[in-house]
């Protein structure tokens, strides 16, 4: 089911991240924020896009080639991972820095209630951010990602009883990286296309080792579920389930799980892709594209 997947890639990292972490080659982030590095593109209303973990920026690239002619696109590509240079030493509070600089970014920029699409960990710090400074943010748009990675299988998992294993978790992923064949069979559990498990694996080893392993234990031991009550503005939450077809899982134990996980927040609306897998903008793009489509114009009749 869901949570099985998810159980398989927490497995394989943690029994073969073993090999040494080489340097990587990209130039530091700059000092203003150093979790991240953003490049904008195109005019118009502001939309942050932020990728998940291991994926620079690039992996929005076909979506900021459809919207950078109404949309002024603020691409984020995180520290440390898919060949950005890393922090050094990486923070202890790894996303919460980042969010807090997110959220300064937006300040000093003087963008008007941007909307936020966050893939995976994006969708997570989309999520933080907005539950820590709700009147900054406009509308979220969450694509395959939850307030509480540790409570997918418990309801009833608390950040402190989660912080044992990911610990443990956080140590075994630190010790370097996978090689590339066992990245592929990784990722092919989240990616159909041959081409796209290449690309993707192939970040994942440009990934800083380190940084991976930070940033998922912040995710483990950090539980968001109460504080979406603060979220006001609209939010659509983009699910998948097809992957976990082989596990047991149907689209309706898929969605129970979003529900619970979503339930402090009325705002939302969660929509389940037929044939999507974890990279749904890939799997499942007509399908991804009609909904932010729509996400996006509904937006822009609202501030009219």
């Amino acid at each position: 089911m869901f949570t099985s997947l998810l159980s398989r890639w927490i497995f394989v990292l943690a029994l073969v991240l073993a090999l040494p972490a080489s340097r990587l080659a990209a130039q530091p982030a700059p000092a203003a924020h150093p979790t991240f590095e953003v490049r904008v593109v195109g005019k118009g209303q502001p939309v942050i896009l932020i990728p998940g973990l291991t994926c620079p920026g690039a992996v929005w690239n076909e979506t900021v080639a459809r919207y950078q002619g109404q949309y002024q696109c603020h691409v984020i590509s995180l520290a440390g991972f898919g060949g950005v240079a890393p922090q050094q030493p990486v923070s202890g509070h790894l996303l919460q820095d980042t969010r807090d600089q997110l959220l300064a970014y937006i300040k000093a920029q003087q963008l008007r209630r941007p909307v936020v699409i966050g893939h995976s960990l994006g969708g997570f710090l989309a999520l933080w951010m907005a539950a820590t400074d709700p009147t900054a943010l406009g509308p979220l748009e969450i694509v395959d990602s939850l307030p509480f990675l540790s409570a997918i299988q418990n309801p009833a998992t608390t950040a402190e009883s989660a912080r044992p294993q990911a610990e443990q978790l956080r140590q075994q992923m630190s010790k370097g990286r996978l090689p590339l064949a066992a990245e592929r069979q990784l990722v092919a559990g989240m990616v159909t296309d041959t081409a796209r498990i290449t690309q993707v694996a192939r970040w994942g080893l440009a990934s800083d080792p380190a940084t991976v392993a930070q940033a998922m234990y912040d995710m483990y031991v950090t539980d968001l579920r109460a504080d979406l009550a603060r979220i006001q503005q609209p939010v659509l939450v983009l699910g998948t389930w097809a992957a976990y077809k082989a596990y047991g899982a149907t689209k309706e134990s898929t969605r129970a799980i979003f529900t619970q996980q979503y339930a402090k927040l009325p705002t939302a609306r969660i929509e389940l892709s037929e044939a999507g897998r974890h990279f749904v903008m890939y799997d499942d793009t007509a399908w991804f594209f009609a909904q932010t489509d729509g996400f996006l114009k509904q937006r822009r009749v609202a501030t009219r």
